[in-house]
């Protein structure tokens, strides 16, 4: 099914481009409408992928690509995963099956792919600024560029939209805001933003009084001048006096709807009309995420992608039964078990997420302790500053975040955490290569930018056995900050202790010895020199292979001892090559004065692509292939040949 290909409906069949879109008449919208969601829906049933954010913005999809010029305007998609259908009217339909796959479409926008995606997309809350930056040039070049940002699925809620915004309102650039507010990120939103929009969407006394006055003056492009401006003046002391839409206006913009997301007639009819309107301009759409999928619709959460295939019509899994045999437990999930064990055992204990607690496992700790467990929305800044406020007052905080989302909090960690030296963990998920998500979540840059950051202990577990005492540890620990980091994907599967054990600070363990060459990884990726070398031993190679557990400190008793006992240091780390583990161990050998090379694998200085993990590992050499190469080169290296 690697190949399949759905067939496409009459008209969407011969949409190759947005020119072709725009050469049918209105009243065929609709008609493009449901067979670009048909054309979703059978393509991801069968090959995976984000699902219910693109299905909520069909029609907005389609409307915009009817009324605006692309690629001469500039289309933002924030989140990139409502993206689906855009890439679909850009000529990538054919394609669409190798979405998310090796060497097939990027899951998110991405200007190298085509000239439609004008902005890459994989974090959120970025349009606005970006989109800004598109006007203000257009306004420089003098160009008659038309910027509309997409920001939806709980992007609004990221403290970055409303600098943005700010900025945007001072500027007066010509650009529009379109807010798809389907109260969803990939969990509900939540917080008081979310509270505001709803208001907004429910203030039907509001959307009746404008209403009546549009009937009374007529199409807005029909009225006249002085009626156009007595509208406005009007609309605005209403939006002001019976919605909370006056936020928006008062940042600078001129606000319009709510309006329904699903009508494509209307959004049609409110962009043409908002083309004319110069200046900064939101409006407001409400749409339902799955919208046309029905258990997509009714379980929002869980259809927010899928990687398995499943029935098209009643969502049901099509994945064979699995016999009874036990798959692995998923590294977050043994964390978020373990939290709540630890939480029981700890009142002090709170946990932090900012908008993930499906990803990063902390449902169960909301529902066991719902008063210790906090979702602060998409504001990760926000949530590394409010641990370390909570550790201030004696609070035990764990904040649980994906590892390319701690990058936007890196001044909070050093800034708020480090130099106050407060003792707040960081559990780092989807460390290392992420898969099929793609560049913007590979987690590939911690280790390094938290290794020069004072007072702060650096820890990778091998297996889950480790996760849980590393974090066990860590929440009894209060003399500095802790970073723990694990990948995604599922652990090991052995057995663990039902009892928790301290894991000494600074001390890997010895997992088996060999013969001249050394090997130090760093995490789970240590499975593969597992495998290398149960492969090397049958051509009678021994290979050490020690599991350092901390990239700091750093257990330099283990490395004397291999420095002594070896003569070649191989490092191996799901990370950076540039300034990680490896970095780590050759500073100090150098500084030590001894002569044994190091010789460090990890992710070379090169953007990762999507795929699975292991063919990413395999691409760039740091799986078990990877190992047993370097391992024998090595090798030739020191006897000379």
């Amino acid at each position: 099914m690697d190949d399949y290909i759905p067939k496409a409906g009459p008209l969407l069949n011969e949409i190759h481009s947005p020119e072709d879109l725009k050469k049918l008449n209105p009243d065929q919208l609709q008609e493009v409408c449901d067979e670009l969601r048909e054309y979703i829906i059978d393509t991801v049933s069968v090959h995976g992928g984000h699902f219910g954010a693109s299905l909520g913005v069909v029609e907005l999809t389609v409307a915009l690509h009817y009324v605006y010029n692309t690629p001469n305007d500039q289309l933002i998609w924030d989140v990139g995963h409502q993206a689906y259908g855009h890439k679909i009217l850009t000529g990538r339909r054919n394609e669409f099956h190798t979405n998310r796959k090796y060497k097939g479409l990027s899951g998110f926008p991405k200007r190298s792919e085509s000239e439609y995606d004008a902005f890459g997309v994989g974090h959120s809350s970025t349009s606005i600024s970006a989109g800004l930056g598109m006007a203000v040039a257009s306004d420089l070049d003098k160009s008659n560029k038309k910027v509309v940002a997409i920001i939806g699925d709980g992007a609004m809620t990221g403290g970055m939209a409303f600098e943005a915004m700010n900025n945007a309102g001072a500027l007066q650039s010509d650009m529009l805001v379109i807010l798809n507010d389907n109260n969803m990120s990939i969990d509900p939103n939540v917080g008081a933003l979310k509270e505001y929009l709803a208001e907004i969407t429910t203030s039907k006394t509001f959307n009746k009084m404008r209403d009546e006055i549009y009937d009374l003056l007529g199409h807005f492009k029909s009225a006249g001048e002085k009626m156009r401006k007595a509208a406005s003046k009007l609309e605005r002391a209403m939006t002001a006096a019976i919605t909370p839409g006056a936020l928006f206006q008062a940042l600078g913009f001129k606000y319009y709807g709510p309006v329904d997301g699903h009508n494509v007639d209307t959004l049609r009819r409110h962009l043409e009309d908002l083309r004319t309107v110069s200046g900064p301009k939101l409006l407001h759409i409400v749409t339902v995420k799955g919208k046309g999928f029905a258990p997509a619709e009714r379980e929002q959460t869980k259809w927010h992608a899928q990687s398995s295939p499943f029935d098209k019509i009643t969502g049901k899994s099509l994945v064979p039964p699995s016999n009874g045999d036990r798959h692995p437990p998923k590294y977050q999930d043994v964390f978020g078990e373990a939290l709540v064990e630890l939480a029981a055992l700890n009142e002090n204990i709170v946990a932090i997420t900012p908008a993930m607690p499906s990803g990063s496992s902390l449902w169960p700790m909301m529902k066991t302790f719902p008063d210790r467990a906090f979702d602060v929305s998409i504001a990760e800044q926000h949530a590394v500053t409010f641990a370390a406020g909570l550790a201030t007052q004696g609070k035990k905080p764990i904040a649980a975040l994906y590892s390319t989302f701690l990058q936007r909090g890196y001044d909070q960690v050093i800034h708020d955490v480090a130099i106050q030296k407060l003792p707040v963990v960081f559990c780092i998920d989807r460390a290392g290569i992420a898969g099929a998500d793609g560049p913007t979540h590979h987690g590939l840059y911690d280790v390094a930018y938290l290794r020069t950051v004072p007072n702060m202990i650096v820890s990778s577990p091998m297996n889950e056995q480790e996760l849980r005492d590393m974090l066990y540890t860590a929440s009894e620990y209060d003399d500095a900050a802790w970073a723990i980091r694990y990948p995604r994907g599922r652990a090991t599967g052995m057995n663990i202790r039902e009892e928790f054990r301290h894991v000494e600070i600074g001390k890997g363990r010895t997992i088996r010895e060999g013969d001249k060459v050394a090997v130090l990884s760093f995490g789970p990726i240590g499975k593969y020199v597992t495998e290398a070398a149960n492969k090397l031993e049958v051509e009678g190679i021994e290979i050490g292979h020690f599991d350092m557990r901390y990239a700091k400190p750093l257990d330099t008793e283990l490395i004397n001892y291999i420095l002594v006992n070896y003569d070649i240091i191989i490092t191996l780390e799901d990370g950076a090559k540039l300034g990680g583990f490896g970095s780590a161990v050759a500073e100090y050998v150098a500084e030590k004065g001894y002569g044994v090379p190091v010789k460090i694998m990890g992710v070379p200085d090169i953007i990762v692509e999507h795929g699975t993990q292991r063919e990413l590992h395999d691409e760039i050499g740091i799986g078990p292939d990877g190992i047993i190469a370097e391992v024998k080169s090595s090798l030739a290296i020191l006897i000379g040949e």
